[in-house]
């Protein structure tokens, strides 16, 4: 499975922006969906995951209710809407496709294919 991920940029606080992974070389339909993001100098960390078609939703804390993960498998490609943006959002946003077990939505290790990363920049 490749992965491109799209959509970052620069946007005031307060602002929104949507990320696009769009799947290549196989349909992603059987599998569930994550995003994760990287500032200079930390870990990936989680944002969001979605499992395999109908199933659960999860957030990190820090963007529950103001970021939605949302997926399209006649597209198949999946997104990540983020609203009421902040400063501290600013980093490298990486898409990612695989089936970890529940214990292991959150963790990198749970997905065996990754998109490139995306920049979103949020200035205050």
């Amino acid at each position: 499975v490749q992965l491109q991920a799209s959509g970052g940029g620069l946007v005031q606080a307060g602002g929104s922006l949507r990320l696009s992974c769009a799947a290549s070389g196989r349909t992603i339909r059987s599998y569930g969906m994550g995003w994760f993001r990287q500032a200079p100098g930390t870990e990936r960390e989680f944002v969001a995951a979605i499992r395999r078609s109908g199933g659960s939703i999860y957030y990190a804390d820090f963007v529950k209710g103001r970021f939605t993960i949302s997926r399209d498998d006649a597209k198949n490609a999946f997104y990540l809407q983020m609203n009421s943006l902040k400063p501290e959002d600013t980093s490298v946003y990486y898409c990612a496709v695989g089936n970890p077990i529940i214990s292991y939505v959150g963790s990198r290790s749970g997905y065996p294919y990754w998109g490139q990363g995306t920049l979103v920049t949020v200035s205050s």
